[in-house]
């Protein structure tokens, strides 16, 4: 099992948390299993940018993405070289710090798609 140590986010979890996860589940899954309700407007099917994250600690023990998640990713607010999916990373044997962005490119939850 990997600790995953979540960075505090004003909306998501203001104090932070952390908890422990198995290798081969998808980072998105384990925040949501752990009550940080990451946004995930494709449902994990890396169609978006919402559930996007940046790895402070463990990014070099995730499998490389793949070039859909890379594609992706150019479109992502406040991409750095440590970002991910978290629908399409999975959790390896390292224990991992994840900082979840301030901002996401959600058109539907910023109201944009209301008249």
């Amino acid at each position: 099992m990997a600790r995953i140590k979540v960075l505090p986010h004003a909306e998501l979890c203001p104090q932070g948390a952390e908890f422990e996860a198995p290798p081969g589940k998808s980072i998105c899954d384990a925040l949501l299993e752990n009550h940080v309700d990451i946004e995930h407007a494709c449902e994990k099917s890396c169609a978006c940018t919402t559930c996007h994250v940046v790895l402070r600690q463990g990014f070099e023990s995730l499998d490389a993405a793949e070039d859909k998640e890379e594609d992706l990713l150019d479109k992502a607010w406040g991409l750095e070289a440590t970002s991910r999916l978290s629908c399409q990373a999975k959790v390896g044997g390292a224990d991992l710090t994840i900082e979840i962005p301030k901002y996401t490119i959600n058109y539907e939850r910023e109201g944009g798609g209301k008249k």
